[in-house]
């Protein structure tokens, strides 16, 4: 169950492509880390090893790309983020972090300036590091930052106090551990909710000098922006002109913050200190929305309240000239995986437009283009590969990139005619490239927009390890659908052989099975130890249209759970090398609750179970998850309704710990006690019915960990507790 884009339940394979830990520095100069492998065999310790790139940014002028290093220790059991600077090129690559302090977030001033976070402050340096200086005095508090194009104003986000939902300490108290809670959203994610992110403007001066003083543009408000838990400064945007600032925000608090996913685009004129709202108009007065219901059929998604755009809505960006910003935008209130569409609002007269209606699946990143052919590129999932796409104001699409690959965000260079990307893949971790729309690289089915590879970190490790294999299959559904899924060989395949053989139960349940690399849920690491992969794009994921993305809601024990075993009874019929007589399956959040599910209806398929921070009770669930949209979305009901849907009694009667008398098979449970998406004690009382079956179980608990894994001893443990339970049983 996966947070990608803003899908809560989240198995962690998209969020932990390139990002790895949550940032924070021990002060530990980790150097990039080196690993000889004298079997070619990706092993954990080499997974670790790898250097993990992040936060790039072009120079105005297109000439420079600075861009963040996260390198880990597991010795030290900790990381060490720093910057590096290369030419576009990707040629004179060298680091300017010289110390044990950590770098983070670095954007250009102008051309020959680069400002970046240390300590907890805002710094400049020249391009080769040195002219270095503190630009603000925040008291350490600044968590990111944006210049405004004039280079006049900064936004720094600042955290502050917030005691709505729980009290402030007694002042006669102040070494007590209690908290008092009078509402809902006392939790997110993985921490309890006792300060709010607030953006703050401040003057820049000489030398780019910020002034100690700042406006809180949300000044007297109780509301977070950028929004939790993963909200950033790509929230808010700087007019052209510098005189107005785009930002983000869902201004609840409460249990009516808990049960709703809308956000707005509000813009704020730094001269009058006015805000309006882009979304909705000032009249505007939102239905009463029952807390304990499914709001499908409520009157806040009602058709004449969906222009007012009762979803999320996030991310602005404003075009070149200033006349419009775009954004994006989901349709409906409570339905966080409902497909992201690009708006466009023309600021001179107000007018709102879709424009990527064509695309029947979620565009995650755009940037405006300069070229007369393409009004927007944007980044989109489609048949389980994120490509790279353009767009007119006709709202027509037409595809630039066919890879078997997920590319990764994007910014258009100063020349205006080459994007900055990243590309990942099953087979490769993030590195960045530069593409040319308009100069096509011919492929054998399409043709493709040019792309140059420009940094290549983690050759060294790479180029000592045989490579798996890929390829991919579609079969018919047992209502005769078409599903794709991957097939992920071993190194030095042999179809004559047979292979034992995981199936991968993905997360979300709306998030897609395309071509991502993860630090923990790693297809190259399974196949290199001798696993063939069966990924499916079972129903619920998207990429194959709105119809199928949505199959899963309310239905997450039907056609889903049929899928999955329509491609392993594929693969063990059809695949040769698919040993069948061992084959287990495994996966997190909703892929962990999928395993649960199939631990009481396999018969006889699987030979052991992994799930990681899996739903096991889903009455427990309604009332323990921190988001309540999701579970009203996903189940319809409260479990208590007694006028509750047919789809919300067959979900509870469904609910795994239910079919615990027909489980049968080993079974590894693993969570995370700061898991506050799935509480730990889903995990903890699958392994006790578990055993008190009677059945081998093992239980990995980490009392420091969320719903990932991510500190780097634990994600070593993680990963030889998963294999050497594998070996155990599929060997």
């Amino acid at each position: 169950m996966t947070k990608s884009k803003l899908t809560t339940f989240a198995c962690a394979a998209l969020m932990l492509t390139a990002c790895g830990m949550q940032k924070e520095d021990d002060k530990v100069n980790i150097e990039k880390q080196t690993v000889k492998l004298d079997n070619r065999q990706m092993s954990p310790e080499a997974l670790w090893a790898m250097s993990r790139i992040s936060g790039y940014q072009a120079s105005p002028d297109g000439r420079h790309v600075v861009f963040q290093m996260g390198y880990y220790s597991v010795a030290e059991n900790a990381s060490h983020q720093v910057l590096w600077i290369m030419n576009a090129d990707g040629s004179e690559q060298h680091q300017l972090t010289t110390d044990a302090e950590g770098e983070t977030d670095a954007q250009w001033i102008d051309n020959e300036t680069i400002a970046f976070l240390r300590g907890g402050e805002v710094w400049k340096m020249n391009l080769d590091g040195m002219g270095r200086q503190q630009l603000s005095e925040t008291d350490g508090q600044a968590e990111g930052f944006m210049f405004s194009p004039d280079r006049t104003k900064v936004i720094i986000l600042k955290s502050i106090p917030f005691n709505d939902v729980i009290k402030a300490k007694p002042d006669d108290l102040p070494k007590t551990t209690g908290r008092l809670v009078t509402d809902l959203m006392y939790r997110h994610w993985d921490h309890y909710v006792e300060s709010i992110q607030h953006p703050f403007l401040f003057s820049v001066g000489d030398g780019f000098a910020i002034t100690p003083e700042g406006t809180d543009l949300l000044d007297g408000e109780p509301y977070e922006c950028p929004m939790e838990p993963f909200g950033g400064i790509e929230q808010l945007a700087w007019s052209t002109d510098s005189r107005q600032i785009a930002y983000t925000c869902r201004k609840k608090t409460g249990m009516a913050y808990s049960i709703s996913t809308d956000s707005d685009i509000y813009l704020y004129d730094v001269e009058t200190k006015q805000t309006t709202n882009l979304c909705k108009p000032a009249d505007y007065s939102e239905p009463a929305i029952q807390p304990t219901k499914t709001m499908k059929g409520q009157a806040v998604n009602a058709p004449e309240n969906l222009k007012n755009l009762p979803g999320y809505d996030q991310n602005p960006k404003f075009s070149p000239d200033g006349r419009y910003v775009a954004w994006l935008s989901m349709q409906r209130n409570g339905y966080e995986a409902d497909r992201q569409r690009l708006c466009c609002m023309d600021l001179k007269t107000g007018e709102k437009k879709f424009l990527t209606e064509q695309f029947d699946s979620n565009v995650d990143a755009f940037c405006w283009s300069d070229s007369e052919e393409a009004l927007v590129y944007f980044i989109g999932v489609w048949h389980a590969t994120e490509n790279l796409y353009a767009i007119s104001w006709k709202g027509e699409v037409k595809q630039l990139t066919n890879d078997w690959a997920d590319w990764g965000s994007l910014q258009l260079l100063g020349d205006g005619k080459h994007l900055l990307m990243e590309r990942h893949s099953f087979l490769a971790p993030a590195d960045l490239y530069t593409v040319d729309p308009n100069t096509k690289a011919y492929d054998e089915n399409f043709n493709c927009a040019k792309a140059t590879q420009i940094t290549n970190v983690n050759k060294e490790i790479l180029d000592q390890l045989d490579k798996p294999t890929v390829d991919q299959r579609w079969v018919t559904t047992v209502d005769g659908k078409q599903m794709l899924y991957w097939i992920i060989q071993p190194p030095h395949f042999d179809p004559a052989k047979k292979y034992p053989t995981l199936l991968f139960c993905e997360g979300g349940p709306q998030s897609p099975v395309s071509q991502f690399w993860s630090y923990r849920w790693n297809f190259f690491i399974m196949a290199s130890q001798g696993y063939v992969v069966i990924a499916p794009n079972r129903r619920g994921l998207p990429g194959f249209g709105q119809d199928w993305l949505e199959a899963v809601s309310g239905d997450w024990t039907g056609l889903c759970m049929s899928d999955y075993l329509t491609a392993i009874d594929d693969a063990a019929q059809n695949l040769s090398y698919v040993d069948r007589d061992h084959m287990g399956a495994v996966g997190a959040s909703f892929g962990g609750f999928s395993v649960y599910y199939l631990a009481g209806h396999h018969e006889g398929r699987f030979k052991c179970f992994i799930a990681h921070d899996g739903a096991f009770n889903l009455e427990a669930m309604y009332t323990e998850t921190e988001e309540n949209w999701f579970s009203n979305w996903e189940y319809d009901d409260a479990y208590w309704n007694t006028d509750r849907t047919a789809r919300a009694d067959r979900t509870y009667k469904n609910s795994p710990h239910r079919f615990v008398d027909k489980w049968d098979t080993p079974i590894l449970c693993i969570h995370g006690e700061k898991d506050y998406r799935i509480n730990a004690t889903q995990g903890m009382s699958a392994f006790n019915a578990a055993r008190m079956r009677g059945i081998e179980a093992q239980l990995l608990i980490f009392p420091d960990e969320n719903h990932w894994v991510l500190k780097p001893q634990n994600g070593i443990l993680w990963q030889r507790t998963y294999f050497d339970w594998l070996a155990r049983w599929l060997r």
